[in-house]
């Protein structure tokens, strides 16, 4: 079946994984890649390990399938037209170097426009391309530090934490996905490319969502909640028997049901408790309640009674459980594929599914300059 991006040709010149999350969603949804790496070193997540597997390392392999690896050094004049010729065929270019390292070498988008009009490039940074912080590096963990993620992630007494992935360095790569798609439907109608400028700083702000929305309305400094909601209440883990679950009740006929679900019917005539708002002024009172009608049952009684009551809830899983649960297994997340000198790899596939132009596999993550000779 034919791939949505199958006519889309992608200079990829970013590093470590905001850009190469970019790219790599690109190539799952058909488009052609070309990898460009530094000679002798490549992608900074080369070397990224342990763990290693045929000497690549599983940082690089899970954010570089359905590329192309190409060698050259841009800063020689063989590189930068080696570089030039490749834009002659391309759709799109994607960098995330410190905003000023390509003007130096006249490969920033207003050098390039005039001779490619109709190519679509997109930078992302740290803080932007403009603004006081605009030179400074960027890394996840500071964006998450200083978008306010943060503070609002952690215990309620306790530290801040990051969250356990790099969501700024994820959702920069998502950000400039749905940005290049966009952009493309304008290529398509008028003929012209365009610049796209993302941060991460940005983007993990956005993330904050709700969080962010209280703040702006309220002017009111948001809380840690731990694993409690700012909005919603019951909406947390609650400790069982033999561990904890995971409730949702995201409105008052959830609420009611859970009461009688857990026989305490009390908590749902109680004046206190008797909707979402009245909840969340008596947070403490309440979940102190729930917790101790959940530590009279196992997690596994209370997951079979609350999905019974279509209460939204769900077990706590370790990563190994998640991805052997058979909810994952029956929908396929898991891809394989050969590499040639790892052997079989598995990585997560994409969770985007198409009836038409479905996402796809073809190429397992390139090695250093795999196919140098091909271009």
């Amino acid at each position: 079946m034919e791939a949505a991006l199958s006519d889309v040709v992608v200079i990829d010149l970013s590093r470590v994984l905001a850009g190469p999350y970019c790219t790599m969603t690109l190539g799952d949804l058909g488009a052609t890649v070309l990898k460009i790496e530094q000679p002798g070193k490549g992608d900074d997540t080369r070397q990224f390990g342990p763990p290693y597997l045929g000497g690549e390392s599983a940082y690089y392999l899970g954010v570089n399938r359905n590329k192309q690896s190409l060698t050259l050094d841009f800063t020689t004049p063989e590189g930068k037209t080696r570089l030039l010729g490749l834009l002659e065929n391309a759709t799109v270019l994607v960098e995330n170097f410190r905003p000023g390292t390509l003007k130096a070498h006249g490969l920033d988008y207003e050098s390039l426009h005039p001779t490619y009009p109709s190519l679509i490039y997109c930078s992302i940074s740290g803080y932007g391309q403009t603004g006081p912080c605009a030179d400074l590096p960027g890394y996840d963990f500071v964006a998450q530090a200083e978008s306010g993620l943060m503070a609002v992630t952690g215990e309620v007494e306790g530290e801040q934490v990051r969250v356990g992935t790099p969501v700024g360095d994820l959702s920069a790569g998502m950000f400039a996905t749905t940005a290049i798609l966009a952009a493309l439907h304008y290529r398509t109608r008028t003929g012209k490319g365009q610049y796209i400028d993302l941060s991460l700083l940005e983007t993990t702000m956005t993330l904050l969502s709700n969080v962010s929305s209280n703040y702006l309305i309220t002017g009111k400094e948001p809380a840690r909640y731990g694993n409690g909601h700012p909005n919603i209440v019951p909406y947390q883990t609650f400790p069982t028997s033999d561990g904890c679950v995971v409730v949702a009740c995201a409105n008052d006929r959830h609420y009611r049901g859970l009461c009688r679900l857990l026989e305490r019917e009390d908590l749902a005539t109680d004046a206190r408790f008797a909707n979402n708002g009245l909840r969340l002024e008596h947070r403490a009172v309440l979940v102190s309640e729930l917790e101790k009608a959940f530590n009279q049952r196992t997690t596994a009684e209370w997951l079979s009674k609350l999905r019974a009551a279509s209460i939204p809830s769900g077990p706590i899983n370790s990563v190994s459980q998640a991805f052997n649960a058979p909810q994952i297994r029956e929908r396929g997340l898991v891809w394989e594929c050969e590499h040639p000198t790892a052997g079989t790899i598995k990585m997560v596939g994409s969770p985007m599914r198409f009836s038409e132009t479905p996402t796809r596999l073809y190429k397992a993550p390139p090695l250093l300059g795999e196919h140098d000779e091909l271009f």
